[in-house]
């Protein structure tokens, strides 16, 4: 399923000239584990459902290629990705099925996935929430309240991804503000804490059907590789703005291929 979501991205991130593929790229066993196992839900898209809440909104594509995959959205519609009227823009809005929260603005997502796992639990509903964020967005003081905050009122329905792939818009996380050690600062603020491979979908998939269902909110410090699959783009900052010449994506679609 990450094979085919990172040939979705480079597909319609080619046709439409645009970029950000780098941060898809770097996030496509993340969703593809959330999408083919972990999340809950019903062919009505009903309230039980679990809500996912992808924060670092940039790399919208590879949640769109994801609802692809899963049939909860058309080749057809896909097709329209940045266009005139397209419900999919560079960043994700919840006029589309399949998302809850327009986001985008980064460092909001955990906030609003606090929220969320916060008017579950007053419901008297077991359904989760997932939100996954990058790690330059742990530059914000948000993220940080809202960490905080899900500590303090112990959301154990609420689960957090952190994409570790040390790098941001302009330049590597250790150059520009390094949010580490990323373990021992989420441990501090109260918080359950799994490091993991963000490339072992199966692993991933394993400690989040093992989450406890009460007690303190989950983290998966999830390492990852930047522009994961195209060697040419791995960890390569160009990659976060730039959009692929014609010899640039035959290449990248043969790696991802092969």
């Amino acid at each position: 399923m990450a094979r085919e979501i990172r040939r979705l991205i480079l597909r319609e991130s080619k046709r439409a000239n645009v970029g950000h593929i780098g941060s898809a790229l770097s996030i496509a066993e993340i969703v593809a584990a959330l999408y083919s196992g972990v999340l809950r839900s019903d062919a009505s898209h009903g309230a039980e459902r679990d809500r996912f809440i992808l924060s670092k909104g940039h790399a919208a594509l590879a949640q769109y290629a994801a609802l692809r995959v899963v049939g909860d959205l058309t080749d057809e519609e896909l097709a329209t990705y940045c266009g005139d009227e397209s419900r999919l823009g560079v960043h994700p809005e919840h006029c589309l099925p399949g998302v809850d929260f327009c986001t985008g603005s980064l460092g909001q997502g955990l906030s609003v996935g606090a929220g969320a796992a916060l008017a579950a639990r007053l419901q008297g509903s077991d359904r989760r929430v997932y939100v996954l964020l990058s790690d330059a967005e742990c530059n914000e003081g948000s993220v940080w309240e809202a960490i905080m905050f899900a500590a303090h009122h112990d959301l154990s329905n609420l689960v957090a991804i952190v994409d570790l792939n040390g790098q941001q818009a302009f330049g590597y996380t250790r150059d520009v503000l390094e949010p580490t050690p990323m373990i021992e600062r989420w441990k501090a603020f109260g918080w359950n804490v799994h490091d993991v491979d963000g490339h072992d979908a199966h692993e991933m998939q394993r400690i989040m059907a093992n989450l406890p269902g009460t007690g303190r909110p989950n983290v998966l410090i999830a390492r990852t590789t930047f522009g994961k699959g195209v060697s040419y783009m791995h960890s390569q900052i160009k990659w976060h703005y730039w959009p692929m010449s014609e010899a640039e994506y035959a290449l990248a679609l043969s790696e991802i291929e092969a």
